[in-house]
């Protein structure tokens, strides 16, 4: 069954105002949104956004009377077009002006696309994008899962991308410290950045290992899992796509000399049939 079968009839109001962030704040503005798929930074307008706000038909819940709120956007990147849809639940309301509201919210769903995973390029490995992507799905489902992907996918960057081979990650991470100490380790490579590293290690420690005491339990919110995600994704683009666009310049460079060579060349004197010698 649809969403829309849920909403009732008498009390379901439509309205067509941009998505804004958070997702339930209502406006008509024009606003700045990212495509997940993309990237690209655009405004969103009646003519690519839609949203509907309306009562479930369901009864008073234990919860009061509860709404849904669904939204789709579409890119305008004419690359890419792709819908993104999000729904949310809370208790339904009316504001002064008579328009549709959800106040307390109690979960919302991203539909498509299932997470906020960057797309990478396939230079990056695929182990370790895939790690990526499995932590940013569940990170609201379970932080320490995520959080322990995090780390996971952090171990196959430093093998990957500092060649460092190490069983356990805190042994790789001080190998690398001692490599960047010495200037051994590739220049992107920063103190700042490795005291982050460290920093997920222990997190995604939480996730990985039992505290010794049982019944110390020490959560890990959404909002930290995603920081760390953050620093996943900080590293694809300052290591990864760094040296990947270092490269690409320095081949267009040599490839342009080879090409300046060539020209410099004399050409063979033609004979007398006006062939080459």
């Amino acid at each position: 069954m649809s969403i829309t079968n849920f909403l009732d009839k008498k009390t379901r109001v439509q309205t067509r105002y941009p998505l804004t962030e958070p997702i339930l704040t209502p406006g008509g503005k024009q606003v700045h949104w990212t495509c997940p798929f993309c990237q690209t930074t655009q405004l969103t307008s009646t003519e690519n956004s839609y949203n509907t706000i309306g009562r479930l038909s369901v009864g008073v819940t234990k919860r009061g009377i509860l709404g849904i709120h669904y939204s789709a956007i579409r890119c305008l990147n004419g690359n890419c077009k792709e819908l993104t849809l999000t729904v949310a639940v809370g208790n339904y309301g009316v504001t002064d002006a008579g328009r549709p509201t959800l106040k307390n919210v109690y979960n919302e769903w991203k539909l498509y696309p299932s997470s906020n995973a960057k797309p990478q390029p396939d230079y990056i490995p695929a182990a370790i994008v895939s790690d990526y992507r499995e932590a940013s799905l569940i990170v609201d489902l379970s932080p320490k899962a995520s959080a322990t992907l995090a780390r996971r996918c952090l171990q196959g960057i430093i093998r990957d991308f500092c060649g460092i081979q190490k069983d356990k990650l805190h042994d790789a991470i001080q190998q690398l410290k001692k490599d960047v100490e010495e200037g051994t380790a590739n220049r992107s490579i920063d103190p700042a950045t490795l005291n982050a590293i460290d920093a997920v290690r222990k997190v995604g420690n939480i996730g990985a290992h039992m505290e010794k005491d049982i019944n110390l339990i020490v959560d890990v919110e959404p909002s930290e899992a995603m920081l760390l995600l953050n620093l996943i994704e900080s590293l694809f683009e300052e290591w990864y796509v760094a040296r990947h666009n270092r490269d690409q310049r320095l081949q267009e460079v040599v490839k342009m000399a080879e090409g300046k060579e060539t020209q410099r060349r004399p050409k063979a004197p033609a004979d007398a049939t006006g062939a080459d010698t």
